[in-house]
């Protein structure tokens, strides 16, 4: 998957806003809350989700992605991956990490907060 698409992916998503909090980094939020972050590892697209309610749960990507699976820096310990767009990891599969993630921050954020669509 492109970069390009899995941002309009993102952004498709009832509330999706783009914000770029530091500088070089996009990210894709919902209310005010990241639901996905938009970047490369080694010069290769990622995306960063979500990935489970714990890091035991996330933990099921790395194993069954080892090569394009990795815990996120600073915030992989609360369920946190990083999942390359152009490796073994199938589009359908990316989309449904995106869908899983926007529905975890989803449901945590305040009821004024949650997009109404």
């Amino acid at each position: 998957m492109e970069r390009a698409e899995m941002l309009a992916y993102c952004l498709a998503k009832p509330g999706a806003w783009l914000d770029q909090p530091w500088e070089g980094d996009e990210v894709v939020k919902v209310g005010s809350r990241i639901f996905a972050f938009l970047g490369s590892a080694g010069g290769k697209p990622t995306v960063g989700v979500k990935c489970g309610p714990t890091r035991e749960v996330a933990d099921e990507w790395l194993h069954r992605h080892p090569g394009d699976a990795s815990v996120m820096a600073y915030i992989g310990r609360s369920g946190w991956n990083t999942l390359r767009l152009d490796g073994g990891i199938g589009d359908e599969e990316l989309t449904e990490a995106v869908d899983s993630s926007y529905d975890m921050v989803v449901a945590k954020l305040p009821k004024r907060e949650r997009p109404t669509a």
